[in-house]
Order: structure tokens, then sequence, then C-alpha cells
């Protein structure tokens, strides 16, 4: 509910800057300052989480998300907006996802018996990428009734639930390794650590090297642009066929969570991330460029079952293979590839889409993803075949604990 929320606010604050400032630069500048925290600072966050009571950093987190919407609400309902509240408000929003990410991560170990721990992790992913996925549907639902600055006040409710349930359960995300250096400050040699202890894994590099390149060429920044999107296809005054749009990504999220949990049809290995990674990249690419509505938004569908499916792979993987010890600070590294890169995308969809155009941008950008894509692919393959040469065991498909 509370991932809901946060990405009901982009939904409706996009759309209301799109209409005052009708600059696809801009939006390029709201992924950018969104996700720049994530960048910069998840090591840290994963670190903090490491040594402080989880519940309180996520509450610190859902604190920062409600002023957030609440400061969107009142501007919006006020008439006075300005481009420089955008970025202050879009900053506290982005310092309120990264303080909250890795936490949120840690209590799950404490959650669910050691065997469950896959299964519980890839639920987690699952319905955190499905609430990346649905708000804007959500959202685009909420605006239509409610009204932009109804919209983002109602959605600070949504925050309370898990707001209220963190001052009742007992989990701190520490219950493994119960004694934290709390004292010892996160310096740059510590992320060198943190690094060398990713790279005694391959399998955790690989995903975040994946993780890395889709969030940087593509990211989320076509959410920010879907207005435009919306445009072309024919939309209207109210937003109707951009809610659709946004609402096909959100079917296709939740297409993606009935397979992976109720199906098992996608069990957690290197290739099938890579292979559902690729596929998302060339749904992405085809997007823009088609000239039929239904076709796009058949596109779409797809991209959120591939997105939803090799993210939540990604995050199995790494979060299960991450050294108890520094799981917090290794999912802090995943969190800055998967998260903090997006504001890459930004430029990459964005500010490059005001020269060329938004289609062509989002476009090129996809087929970047799908050629690394496939070169990590057969870079995978060959080094199974080099273990099955010497003798080692090949990648299982049932990732073992």
């Amino acid at each position: 509910m509370s991932m809901t929320a946060d990405n009901i606010e982009h939904v409706i604050s996009y759309w209301v800057m799109f209409q005052a400032f009708h600059s696809p630069a801009l939006g390029g500048f709201a992924v950018i300052s969104h996700w720049m925290p994530y960048l910069l600072f998840s090591l840290h966050a994963g670190a903090l989480a490491d040594r402080y009571d989880c519940r309180k950093l996520i509450q610190v987190s859902q604190g920062l998300f409600m002023l957030a919407s609440v400061a969107w609400g009142v501007l919006f309902l006020t008439g006075t907006l300005r481009m420089w509240h955008a970025v202050v408000i879009l900053l506290i929003h982005g310092a309120a996802g990264v303080v909250g990410a890795p936490a949120s991560q840690l209590m799950i170990h404490d959650m669910v018996p050691r065997e469950d721990l896959p299964s519980a992790i890839r639920l987690y992913a699952s319905s955190r990428q499905l609430a990346i996925l649905l708000g804007p549907g959500v959202g685009g639902a909420l605006m239509l009734l409610l009204g932009p600055a109804g919209g983002l006040l109602a959605n600070v409710l949504i925050y309370l639930p898990l707001t209220t349930l963190l001052m009742r359960i007992p989990y701190t995300g520490h219950a493994e390794h119960t004694a934290r250096r709390r004292t010892r400050p996160f310096r740059f040699v510590a992320a060198l650590d943190v690094f060398a202890n990713a790279r005694t894994e391959p399998r955790i590099m690989t995903m975040i090297v994946l993780a890395g390149v889709t969030s940087f060429f593509v990211g989320n920044a076509f959410q920010a642009q879907m207005p435009e999107y919306a445009h072309y296809f024919g939309t209207d005054e109210t937003g109707v066929w951009y809610s659709v749009l946004l609402a096909a990504n959100a079917a296709g999220a939740v297409l993606g969570v009935l397979l992976l949990e109720s199906a098992n049809v996608l069990l957690p290995s290197v290739r099938t991330a890579i292979v559902c990674a690729g596929l998302w990249a060339i749904s992405m690419g085809l997007f823009p460029i088609v000239q039929n509505y239904q076709v796009a938004i058949a596109l779409l569908v797809l991209a959120g079952v591939f997105n939803i499916a090799f993210a939540s792979i990604a995050q199995t993987i790494v979060q299960t293979l991450a050294p108890a010890t520094v799981r917090g600070s290794i999912v802090g590294l995943f969190n800055t590839a998967m998260l903090g890169l997006r504001a890459g995308s930004g430029l990459t969809v964005g500010v490059l889409g005001a020269f060329v155009g938004v289609r062509v941008s989002l476009a090129l950008s996809a087929l970047m993803v799908a050629l690394i894509a496939i070169a990590l692919f057969v870079r995978e393959a060959r080094f199974q075949r080099r273990r099955a040469a010497t003798g080692l065991p090949a990648e299982s498909h049932s990732l073992r604990l």
C-alpha cells in the first residue's frame, strides 16, 4: 500500500506538471531529481539498516512521503505550483524512498524461516514491483474521481496502515545478528568492502549489472513522459487514455505476479532474469513506435509481465546469496543500480527526448538494454560451459540456500 501511494503521487504530479509547463526536459528532471538520492545514498541507507532498528527507519521514510503528498496537494489546490516547488518536493520524495528501502528488505529475514526465504523475498519483490506498476493506474483513477489536489490529499491516508503497523510488530531486521556496530560511520573504504563482498558471488554481480543497465537506459522515465505518448495516441483533456495506458502496465504486473507465485513457471536463475529483462526491453522499444493504440496497450501489458519477472528474480538472487552480516549494504548496492541509476533514464529518455522526441529516445534506450542483455546472456552461457568442462555443476534453475 505504501509503495502504491508513492507511485500515485508520481502519476498525478507528472500529469499536472505536463499540463502546466509542457516540458519534456522538466519531465526528465523530475526523474533525475527523484532517483538521484538512490544513486548517492543507497549504500549509506543499507549501512544504516545493518546497524539500526529498521522499523524506525521505515517510519522516518513514511513521514517524508506524507509530507511530500501534502505539499503537492496544497500547491495544486491553491494553484500556486512553481517549478522550484516541484524540485524541492521531488528531492524530499527521493530521500523518503532511499531511507526506507533497505530496511524493508532486511525485515523479511526476521519474519520467515530460512527454508522459505527465496519464496518470501520473491513475493516481497513482486509486491513491491507490482506497486510500482499498479500505483500509476490507481493514481489515474483517483485523479479522474477527485481531481489532482483531492487525489494527493487522499493519498496521504494510504501511508497510514504501514506507519501504524510498525508500532506493533516485533521485527527489527536484526534477528540473525543482534550485536550491531552502531557507532562506526560508513566511509568510502566501507563502500569498497561492499563491492569486494559482492564480487565474491558472480551471480550477485551479474544481477547488479543487469539492474543498472535496465534502470539507466529506460527505468521508469517513460511514466513521466506518458502524457505525451497518450497525446500521440489521441488522448482527451480528461486524461482517460493516459490512465488506460498506465493501467495496462499495471495489468501486466498483476499477471506477472500470478505467474510467479501461483503457476511457479519462472524459478530464480541468472539466465531467466536476463531473458526477462531482454523481452521487457523489446516490448518497451516497440511501444512508442507502433501506430495502433490497441497494440500499444498489449505491449505495455507484456512489458509489465517481463519487468516484474526480471526485477523480482534479480532481487531474490541478491538477497538470498548476500552474507547476513553485510546484507543491508549489498541490498543497498543493488538498490543503487536498480533504483539510483534510474536518474540516468531522465537523460536517456527525458532530456534526449527534448531533442529527438520522446518516442525515438525511448526506442533507442530500449534497444541498448536489449543488446546488453544479449551480451550478458552469451557471457553467462560461456561461463556455464566452462563450469561444466571443469566438472563443476552448472547453475541450478531453482535457487538453493
